[in-house]
């Protein structure tokens, strides 16, 4: 667990400080926490769908996940205020960074067709988002016990000022980007 900590200790942060010429390690770029967020649609039908995906959430992260809810009504969506409409999570200190571990070492090489996560995912403040397409990936879910195949939202959230810096430290930190 402390594993991705130390290593980020030890040679991302030294590796960044040359790269970038940073002059204090207080601007050497850090991840803050890691959002996986899993909406559902289909959930203000079957209200047990909510149930199944936070059991998901809970084997892939470890950590209880909250319910989210509907903040506006929106008639064409059939959906009202409050209603229950998917879960997230957020990670940080060493939960993050076993989940990382697992991520980018575990789980991503088990995509069909993997050539890497696609570089274009950042939004301009240093912080990455991706999505996958199914939940099954994560060695923790049994195929037997899905009853639907779900996928989901992950946003790496950093310090850094720019999408270079980010994806350095992310690059460093084992994220398999496409060439």
């Amino acid at each position: 667990m402390a594993r991705l900590n130390d290593y980020y200790k030890k040679e991302v942060a030294p590796a960044l400080m040359k790269k970038f010429g940073y002059k204090s390690v207080m601007q050497i770029p850090k991840l803050e926490k890691v959002v996986i967020n899993v909406g559902c649609g289909e959930a203000r039908d079957n209200p047990k769908i909510i149930d199944a995906i936070v059991t998901d959430l809970s084997a892939i992260t470890g950590q209880k996940p909250i319910v989210c809810r509907a903040k506006k009504s929106v008639a064409n969506f059939k959906l009202r205020e409050g209603m229950n409409i998917g879960a997230k999570v957020t990670l940080r200190k060493e939960n993050m960074y076993e989940f990382i571990d697992r991520f980018f070492n575990v789980a991503l090489p088990r995509v069909r067709d993997f050539r890497g996560i696609n570089p274009n995912g950042f939004d301009g403040r240093g912080n990455y988002n991706m999505g996958i397409r199914e939940q099954l990936i994560f060695p923790e879910i049994e195929y037997d016990k899905i009853d639907k195949v779900r996928g989901m939202d992950i946003t790496f959230v950093t310090t850094a000022k720019t999408d270079e810096e980010a994806r350095e430290l992310l690059t460093l930190m084992g994220a398999p980007f496409a060439k």
